[in-house]
């Protein structure tokens, strides 16, 4: 492996520690007061400066992430609740939406609360809030690598429902800053049923300031309301009182299948004092998430970015059937979804 600017093997790594987890590695914690009492954290550290937490109480999604000891990621103000304070009415969501790097959207409403089919959907969804089973988290040799790796499923069903089942692995290597995510949703149900997904990745201070370039693919580009004129999409801000959330929608993206958005902070501050150019770079596969979402949300006290690679767009369930851009998955069928995350530096 590649870690300290030399490249090693593992019998010289294993020469100069006691284990591993002096480097990186994964490790399994869990929450002791307040709101995140018993909430399960699981903590990847890449030994090249990124870190990140799993969070298995809450979809597989991934809370505070940080690179270099500073985060890169937001997380909202009422923090990692546990799932048990979870209210699936209308806009309730956002009382525990965790932030973090991610929040998984879906599986049967993103966006807008609506009634479809007799049924209530709420804000986003549920699978944010859903426990996983079946969770194993261990760090392995592979050759000279290291691989570490988190996996976990989520059922979201109902009696005389339909039942989706996500399947989540989360993996990363040691001396790289780099986070792959490989998603399989299953219908599981024998009925065909409908499918959303939306993944909202959430960008912070410091790494989010008035110097920052956003870069997203070339596409078409339109903002949702009239709260934003379509081309302030790039910009960002000082925090500012009384700012209003904007969103934007890139459709049409007209890459290749691999879309890449990317952040950029030529003076991201290190904990030396020190600045460094970065670059976190966000890529999917457009055959799968043919959308790209940008929620925009500079104000007071919140000062966030949304970049969210998705299925469909915010209007909600009923909105896309009534447009026919619902997907629907038929029993049995299933849909892979692969994400990469990456920091990289700039000289």
């Amino acid at each position: 492996m590649k870690l300290y600017n030399r490249e090693w093997t593992r019998r010289e790594i294993e020469a100069r520690v006691g284990r591993i987890e002096q480097i990186g590695g994964v490790q399994r914690m869990r929450g002791t007061e307040g709101m995140e009492d018993a909430v399960e954290f699981i903590r990847v550290r890449t030994g090249a400066g990124l870190s990140y937490e799993v969070l298995p109480s809450r979809g597989m999604d991934i809370g505070l992430c940080e690179y270099a000891g500073v985060p890169i990621c937001w997380l909202s103000p009422g923090g990692i609740a546990h799932p048990a304070y979870y209210d699936a009415q209308r806009t309730e969501w956002l009382r525990t939406a965790a932030g973090g790097l991610l929040m998984t959207c879906g599986l049967m409403n993103v966006g807008s609360a609506c009634e479809e089919e007799g049924r209530q959907y709420g804000l986003h969804g549920r699978i944010h809030h859903l426990p996983a089973r079946h969770v194993a988290a261990a760090g392995n040799w592979i050759g000279d690598e290291y691989e570490i790796g988190v996996k976990g499923t989520i059922d979201e069903t109902t009696i005389f429902g339909d039942h989706l089942r996500l399947t989540r692995e989360i993996r990363s290597s040691l001396g790289e800053n780099v986070i792959r995510i490989r998603d399989v949703v299953e219908n599981v149900g024998f009925t065909r049923a409908a499918h959303m997904i939306l993944y909202h990745f959430n960008f912070g201070f410091p790494l989010m300031d008035e110097r920052t370039i956003v870069e997203c693919p070339e596409a078409a580009v339109s903002s949702r309301g009239h709260r934003a004129a379509a081309d302030g999409w790039g910009r960002w801000q000082a925090p500012e009182p009384d700012t209003e959330e904007q969103v934007f929608f890139h459709r049409d993206i007209r890459t290749d299948s691999k879309p890449i958005a990317r952040i950029v902070n030529d003076r991201f501050p290190l904990c030396s004092g020190e600045s460094q150019s970065v670059c976190v770079e966000l890529t999917w596969d457009k055959s799968r998430l043919p959308n790209l979402v940008q929620w925009k949300m500079p104000g007071q006290g919140i000062h966030v970015l949304g970049l969210e690679p998705a299925n469909c767009f915010v209007e909600g369930r009923a909105a896309e059937r009534a447009q026919g851009t619902l997907v629907m998955l038929e029993p049995g069928e299933s849909k892979l979804y692969e994400l990469e995350l990456a920091v990289r530096t700039r000289k």
